[in-house]
């Protein structure tokens, strides 16, 4: 993990035309509602941050068109798709393939061994990185569950089936 300068510059990557910005449209009206949901059911998700309520994170899941910016703030809360080109300077990113990412939500995968294997990179501020996953961890039931859930039996069924067709092989990035 890169403990170097807390501002993480976004990377040239795939996923910067005209598909991600169509992607990003799309996904934005989704995200918000699941991001309002989330802040209005687990307020504690964001006391457990502490100082790194107010850290843009950049949460890059490689195998989509688009990137998202987190800022975990209840008085200003981000969640946005982003192109790769158009990404803000964070303070930390985390890059890797998004059912890796899905199961690091839920904690069904371990962190540490997806970062050491190099499924992960986190670079940028690691404190914050490691508040946001214990966080996380602290959260009782499914995150993915119980945003699938808000979505009824369309999002359980898509849950389900990114799931069965998620192997450990799959990881790599």
């Amino acid at each position: 993990m890169n403990t170097g300068d807390p501002a993480v510059s976004p990377m040239p990557l795939p996923g910067s035309g005209m598909i991600s910005r169509l992607a990003c449209g799309v996904a934005q009206p989704i995200l918000t509602r699941i991001v309002r949901r989330i802040a209005a059911r687990h307020p504690s998700l964001f006391a457990r941050l502490g100082p790194h309520q107010g850290t843009d994170f950049l949460i890059d899941p490689v195998d989509l068109p688009f990137a998202l910016h987190l800022r975990p703030d209840p008085q200003a809360l981000v969640f946005r798709a982003v192109p790769r080109n158009a990404a803000p300077v964070v303070g930390a990113a985390i890059r890797g393939r998004f059912m890796l990412l899905l199961e690091l939500v839920d904690s069904e995968e371990d962190g540490d061994a997806a970062f050491f294997s190099r499924d992960l990179e986190v670079t940028g501020d690691t404190e914050a990185v490691v508040r946001l996953r214990n966080a996380l961890d602290d959260m009782d039931g499914s995150l993915a569950e119980e945003t699938a859930a808000m979505f009824g039996p369309p999002g359980r069924a898509i849950l389900a089936r990114l799931r069965r067709g998620y192997t450990p092989d799959m990881k790599r990035t």
